[in-house]
């Protein structure tokens, strides 16, 4: 995360001057911050975990019944398209409620140690993002970059669910139906397709919430 937005944080005065790749970023911010830093952001992050998972299974269950649509009925590529749809219309719902648990988690990671101030930080904590955040920018402010968000997490959490339960009664079938490592691996390849899928616009996200 710190990488992705490291261009800003240098705008900003709070990096001296980019990081060479991951190995650098970790020894500089541990030499520099301590080791404690490297989890700063990471109450945000716990407090949004668990209501994200939930949110996106109960709508993605809501959001299936909604569109209906059975493969014996409707077909395989309607159906598809219908998990795909179910899985993207959940994850963009569930954003809704913890996007500003978001946005202070990725202030809160890049606020190093500023390198033109005496290794001031922006932020005291999470309450001191939101306070500061909604004085100088309103509510709005902590919902910046919501729209391209939504944007990156129909296209994640559509191909996460949708892929996976499209899948998996195509693939999964005869020896393999029963068999944990064909599921964990047909799992492990669909997050990091639909990771990989989803980055750019995550990237971009990240930086509109950094400006």
């Amino acid at each position: 995360m710190i990488i992705q937005n490291q261009d800003e944080m240098i705008k900003a005065g709070r990096l001296s001057e980019p990081y060479k790749g991951i190995t650098d970023c970790f020894a500089r911010t541990i030499k520099d911050e301590g080791v404690l830093s490297l989890w700063r952001g990471n109450t945000a992050n716990v407090i949004r975990y668990f209501p994200t998972q939930a949110l996106n299974f109960a709508f993605k269950d809501y959001f299936k019944r909604l569109f209906n649509f059975k493969k014996d009925r409707d077909g395989y590529w309607k159906w598809f398209a219908g998990n795909l749809a179910s899985g993207g219309a959940a994850g963009a719902s569930s954003l809704l409620f913890v996007y500003s648990l978001d946005y202070a988690r990725t202030r809160l990671a890049n606020d190093a140690k500023a390198a033109k101030k005496g290794g001031e930080r922006q932020f005291n904590g999470l309450i001191d993002v939101y306070k500061k955040t909604i004085q100088s920018d309103g509510i709005a402010g902590l919902y910046r970059g919501f729209n391209i968000s939504c944007i990156g997490i129909i296209v994640y959490r559509g191909l996460y669910f949708g892929m996976y339960d499209s899948l998996k009664p195509v693939v999964l079938v005869g020896g393999m139906q029963d068999s944990f490592l064909a599921s964990f691996l047909l799992g492990w390849g669909i997050t990091i397709g639909a990771g990989l899928a989803s980055y750019p616009i995550d990237t971009v996200r990240r930086r509109m919430m950094m400006t």
